[in-house]
């Protein structure tokens, strides 16, 4: 398993939750909610800055799917996004990994925790996203393999991205 920190990412319209693991790559915490506002990249700068000052390993983000696998056009919204995050953040890697039902399991245990479902709102993206980075730190430790999909960022208005020579990996 490799060590550092890893910054767990639940894309939403309205909010982006966030989860950060601990050094080891044991346990997923709620880190907080950044509201994304139409036309400002202000919800794309705090993970940046996330990232940086965390000393992330790398960037996990959940890619939404049907129960069948199927993708729907919120997972070519998030894998944009995921792009974004990518040239923003490079050379740190960002990984699209499986987020089915990650919202589900999410209000499921607030409940669990006893949290009323009017009071979900402001945490269960920071919930979503735990439920998004364990299962990736769960798949790491029983593969031995980082999880999920590697994200190629484009190059952007400044030229090539630094430290990438090219497309690695495709997501």
């Amino acid at each position: 398993m490799r060590t550092g920190v890893r910054l767990g990412v639940d894309v939403g319209s309205v909010r982006v939750g966030l989860a950060r693991s601990d050094r080891d790559g044991i346990l997923a915490t709620p880190l907080e909610t950044v509201q994304v506002t139409l036309n400002s990249p202000k919800h794309l700068e705090r993970i940046v800055s996330l990232v940086r000052d965390l000393e992330a390993l790398e960037v996990i983000i959940g890619l939404p799917r049907s129960l069948s696998g199927r993708e729907g056009s919120a997972a070519g919204t998030v894998r944009a996004y995921a792009v974004e995050i990518a040239r923003r953040v490079a050379p740190v890697p960002v990984r699209l990994v499986d987020e089915r039902l990650s919202t589900v399991t999410a209000h499921h245990r607030l409940r669990e925790a006893g949290m009323k479902g009017r009071k979900h709102r402001p945490v269960v993206d920071q919930a979503a996203a735990v439920v998004i980075l364990q299962s990736a730190l769960d798949t790491e430790r029983s593969t031995g393999r980082p999880p999920g999909s590697l994200v190629v960022p484009e190059p952007g208005p400044d030229g090539p991205i630094p430290g990438h020579s090219g497309p690695e990996a495709a997501t």
